[in-house]
C-alpha cells in the first residue's frame, strides 16, 4: 500500500534550493583590502604654540596613498570660519604624496583648538587638529612704565 505524502520530492529539492539562495544572500560582500585607497599622513594634530593676535600662521598635513588605487579628496571642512583650508585637487596615486593645508586666522586672545574635516574616497572622513595659544600682540608705541620713585 503506497501512503499518500502530502509533499513529496519536489518539495524537498525547492525547499533545498531556497535555503541555498538565502544563504548565498546572507554573506558579506568584501571588498579586498588591496583594492581599497589607504591614506596616512603625516601628523594628525599640529601645535603652534604661541602665536602674536592678528597673525595668522598655516601648515600642512602631508599624507601618503598607502593603497593600490588613486585616492581623491572630495571635499576639506573647517570646523569654523577662522581656518581656511586648501587641499591636493588631483587624484593621488598609489605611493604617492599629496597635502592639505590649514590656514587659522589668530584673532582672538586665547587657547584654541580647531578641525579640519577630510572627505576621501576611502569611506571614513579624517579629522585633523589645530591648536595652540593666541597671546596679545606687543604695541610698539607703548613705553615700559616706570613706578618707582
Amino acid at each position: 500500500m503506497q501512503r499518500n505524502k502530502p509533499f513529496g520530492k519536489p518539495f524537498g529539492i525547492i525547499a533545498v534550493l531556497m535555503f541555498c539562495v538565502v544563504l548565498g544572500y546572507a554573506q558579506p560582500a568584501s571588498t579586498p583590502v588591496e583594492s581599497t585607497p589607504q591614506i596616512e599622513f603625516d601628523k594628525m594634530t599640529h601645535d603652534f604654540g604661541k602665536i602674536p593676535q592678528g597673525t595668522p600662521v598655516t601648515t600642512t598635513f602631508t599624507f601618503v596613498n598607502k593603497g593600490k588605487t588613486p585616492i581623491t579628496i572630495s571635499n576639506v571642512q573647517a570646523s569654523c570660519g577662522c581656518t581656511t583650508p586648501s587641499y591636493t585637487k588631483e587624484p593621488v596615486p598609489p605611493k604617492k604624496k599629496g597635502e592639505v593645508t590649514a590656514t587659522y586666522n589668530a584673532a582672538v586672545v586665547g587657547d584654541f583648538a580647531k578641525t579640519v574635516t577630510v572627505f576621501t574616497n576611502t569611506g571614513t572622513p579624517i579629522t585633523l587638529t589645530l591648536k595652540g595659544t593666541v597671546v596679545p600682540k606687543e604695541n610698539p608705541n607703548t613705553q615700559p612704565q616706570n613706578n618707582s620713585k
